[in-house]
C-alpha cells in the first residue's frame, strides 16, 4: 500500500491476558491489516470493531468477533451497539469530482494524520483539515474530500453507534448517499 500512497503502513496491535493474567500481544491476528477498496480514490482499512457496549472482553468473545469481519464479513460503517476503528485514505483529487455527500447514525471521531482534507455539510459549510485537526461528525450529513491535487490524505475514525437525531417529527436515518462497496450498518 506504500507504494501506491505514498503514505507509511499501518500496523495494529492488539493486547490480550494469559491465563496467568499476564498482558501480552496477541499473535492469532497479523499486525498487517488487509486494505478494502471502496472507490477507485478512496480505500478503507478496519483496524478493530467492537459489537456490543460495554464489550466483553472475557475469553477474547470481540477479538472472535472482529476476526468475523476480517474474515469476509465487513460492517457498514458503523455497527449497532459496538464501536468501528478504521483508517480512510483518500486518493488525490485529480479532478475535482465532488465527495459523496453521507450520513452515519452515529458520533464520529475523525483525527486527519497526513495531508489535507476538505469536511463538507450539506448546508455549504465546509473546513479546511490539517493533520492534527479533529471533526466530532454528530450524525450529520458530511463528506470528506483529499484537498490535495499530488499527495494522498489519510484519516484515522472512531465511530460509536449513537440514537438517531429527532429534527422536529423527523428521524434522520442512515444515508450513504450512494457510497459503493458499503453495507448497511448492521
Amino acid at each position: 500500500m506504500a507504494e501506491e500512497t505514498g503514505l507509511p503502513p499501518n500496523h495494529r496491535y492488539i493486547t490480550t491476558h494469559t491465563s496467568n493474567g499476564a498482558s501480552v500481544f496477541l499473535d492469532s491476528i497479523p499486525a498487517d491489516v488487509p486494505t478494502q477498496p471502496i472507490r477507485e480514490d478512496v480505500n478503507f482499512q478496519l483496524m478493530y470493531t467492537t459489537s456490543e457496549f460495554p464489550t466483553d472482553m472475557n475469553g477474547d468473545a470481540d477479538v472472535k468477533r472482529y476476526q468475523q469481519f476480517l474474515q469476509g464479513e465487513k460492517p457498514g460503517l458503523t455497527i449497532k451497539r459496538g464501536s468501528v476503528l478504521r483508517v480512510v485514505n483518500f486518493a488525490p483529487d485529480l479532478n475535482g469530482e465532488a465527495a459523496i455527500m453521507h450520513r452515519t447514525v452515529s458520533i464520529d471521531y475523525g483525527i486527519v494524520v497526513a495531508g489535507e482534507i476538505e469536511a463538507s455539510l450539506d448546508s455549504g459549510q465546509k473546513r479546511l483539515l490539517s493533520p492534527g485537526d479533529i471533526v466530532i461528525q454528530r450524525g450529520t450529513n458530511h463528506s470528506w474530500r483529499n484537498a490535495s491535487t499530488i499527495k494522498w490524505a489519510r484519516m484515522v475514525f472512531v465511530l460509536q453507534d449513537a440514537l438517531p437525531i429527532q429534527i422536529s417529527s423527523t428521524t434522520l436515518g442512515e444515508d450513504y448517499g450512494g457510497i459503493p462497496n458499503v453495507q448497511p450498518s448492521s
